[in-house]
């Protein structure tokens, strides 16, 4: 399973001044097979340490930062002798023992010729508990799910994933039902690895869906483990409560839907926890698109999940929409689809938001890009009638606004058309020259 984040790993491996390396990512998304795959292709060895109820790192890091007893330690844990510059040492699950959290400042410091990558699910929950953390003296990357390009070479379709990059508009149109046919199966696989594995090795769904069910079911398990007993019931309600949330026609996060009579307050807690570990993410409201967009913020707020397949499988949507024509991709007013489109632009390290003008124009994302500021209308239909989008051109005159759509790539004077299936390919960096 290729993951495109291996291409960074490498160059940070080749930095003359390399710090240790924090990978960030909900659970099951990978870190522990990148790490460990990473470490076997380009290291002569690999000293690979799980924190996960680990008594004897506990103890081991309570004592003093002096690197050659944490080395003699770590070469006892892993049984492997650890060598500067050809070892790499992997933390998993570094959050569970904060000290070791620590340690990577002292590496650093004393001893950074040894190439130390760190992992963890909760780490943004350890941090914002107040773990003492390494500021400035770490190296930090996220791990998402496999994005719909990671899928499609998953699939053995390395040659379409060829063809979106050299972005030659015209033959991708000629293989655009190949295209749509692999997206509404990712809709419903999803991005999970292990999901994404059974699809591709047995063409499986059922099975597929028994994954997701215990992906989600380990979740629930972690709320119980990590959170305050006060704190549970209100993770598991707005957890719960997503699917009917990006259901709403305008898709805003509603406490009354969490439970009646509620107020956003309530959740303030229980939602940072749900975004400190990687299962949610937040996409603010603005009420004008204005650098930085932080500055704009309203107060309101879209809830998406992490992975379409995850969000398919907790909506259940049946296996029977995959052979109803495009219909999925509409499936409960097109919450799948701008939760595809949010992840596969997160992937890139695109930072969201979207514009609402009072209630009377919407829209679904805005983001900024060098030093203007673009807006995206997602379309779930063939109906592309863009009247917020209109809206928005007409009173800020963004330099082109974006629509993805089941429509082919066109570009006109005011509007690019990216098809949905090539919404995640590298022609951000790219974006003045092609707009």
């Amino acid at each position: 399973m290729k993951r495109y984040l291996m291409d960074y790993l490498v160059e940070w491996k080749d930095k003359k001044k390399r710090k240790p390396l924090i990978i960030k990512g909900a659970r099951q998304v990978g870190k522990t097979w990148l790490m460990k795959e990473f470490g076997s292709l380009y290291f002569e060895n690999v000293a690979y340490i799980n924190f996960d109820n680990n008594t004897r790192m506990q103890f081991i890091f309570d004592g003093d930062y002096h690197i050659q007893r944490l080395i003699d330690g770590l070469q006892i844990e892993a049984g492997v002798i650890i060598k500067p510059h050809s070892t790499l040492i992997i933390f998993d699950e570094v959050q569970e023992v904060p000290k070791a959290l620590s340690s990577l400042k002292y590496f650093y410091e004393n001893a950074p010729d040894y190439v130390i990558i760190a992992g963890g699910s909760l780490l943004g929950v350890a941090i914002h508990k107040g773990t003492s953390f390494p500021v400035g003296k770490v190296d930090f990357c996220s791990l998402y799910p496999l994005s719909f390009c990671e899928f499609l070479e998953a699939m053995g379709e390395k040659a379409l994933v060829k063809l979106l990059n050299q972005k030659d508009w015209q033959l991708v149109t000629a293989f655009k039902m190949k295209f749509i046919d692999y997206l509404r199966k990712y809709y419903y696989v999803g991005g999970m690895p292990e999901a994404v594995d059974e699809y591709a090795e047995n063409g499986d769904y059922a099975e597929v869906r028994k994954i997701h069910q215990q992906i989600l079911f380990s979740y629930e398990q972690d709320f119980s483990k990590h959170v305050p007993i006060t704190q549970i019931p209100r993770i598991r309600s707005i957890w719960s409560s997503i699917p009917a949330q990006l259901a709403r026609e305008n898709k805003k996060f509603s406490p009354g839907m969490v439970k009646k009579g509620s107020r956003l307050g309530d959740y303030e807690i229980a939602l940072q926890w749900l975004l400190d570990c990687g299962l949610i993410y937040k996409v603010k409201q603005v009420n004008k698109p204005g650098i930085p967009l932080e500055n704009y913020v309203s107060g309101f707020f879209k809830i998406f999940i992490h992975d379409v397949g995850l969000l398919s499988s907790m909506s259940e949507i049946d296996v029977k929409t995959l052979l109803e024509g495009n219909r999925i991709f509409s499936e409960f007013k097109g919450a799948l689809t701008e939760q595809y489109v949010k992840q596969e632009m997160i992937a890139k390290g695109i930072s969201l938001y979207y514009w609402s003008n009072s209630g009377k124009a919407e829209v679904d994302f805005v983001f900024k890009h060098g030093s203007d500021i673009y807006p995206i209308e997602v379309k779930a239909e063939e109906n592309l009638q863009s009247k917020s989008l209109k809206v928005y051109c007409g009173k800020y005159n963004p330099p082109h606004a974006l629509r993805t759509s089941m429509k082919d790539f066109r570009k006109e004077d005011w509007l690019m058309n990216v098809p949905l299936y090539a919404i995640g390919v590298d022609f951000w960096d790219g974006m003045n020259n092609i707009l």
